[in-house]
């Protein structure tokens, strides 16, 4: 007994306007354009295995995506939540250590370290870099000058 295609996938003109407009904009990640294309494929009755051939994916990655839009629409063509580990801190702890990053640094210092920081509040010092990381904070890069910290300074430099 031959396998029968599978049936179009049904969607609504502002979802196949939604899906175009995933497709062709150039800031879409890959993976979503992907999905959109798989979407767009099979609502038009395209069979499963032409669009994997086409797309260049598996059979099966058809069969996943044309399963989510059904179920979620276009809510299911985004990532689902992928087990692990929590984060260790929370929104709160993050904007803390944002916010006294853009402080003056402690007394004696020219500029926060991570290590500083971490004495500070309380957070691992590997925490600390990915928290300036992922708000693209440099607290040892700055572009204004940096008094010395040094108390013989001035004895050091005789006048030219």
């Amino acid at each position: 007994m031959p396998n029968h295609p599978a049936p179009a996938l049904t969607i609504t003109e502002s979802e196949r306007a939604g899906l175009r407009a995933l497709v062709r904009a150039g800031t879409t990640e890959q993976r979503l354009v992907m999905r959109a294309r798989i979407v767009l494929a099979a609502a038009e009755g395209t069979a499963n295995d032409r669009i994997a051939a086409e797309i260049g994916v598996n059979r099966l990655t058809i069969l996943l995506w044309r399963t989510r839009f059904a179920a979620d629409r276009l809510a299911g063509l985004a990532d689902a939540p992928r087990p692990g580990r929590e984060p260790t801190y929370d929104r709160a702890a993050r904007d803390r250590v944002i916010a006294l990053t853009l402080e003056p640094p402690p007394e004696g210092a020219t500029h926060w370290s991570s290590r500083a920081m971490a004495a500070r509040t309380g957070i691992s010092v590997t925490t600390i870099q990915r928290i300036w990381a992922e708000a693209n904070l440099k607290p040892h890069r700055t572009e204004t000058f940096k008094f010395s910290t040094d108390p013989d300074l001035v004895s050091r430099f005789p006048d030219q």
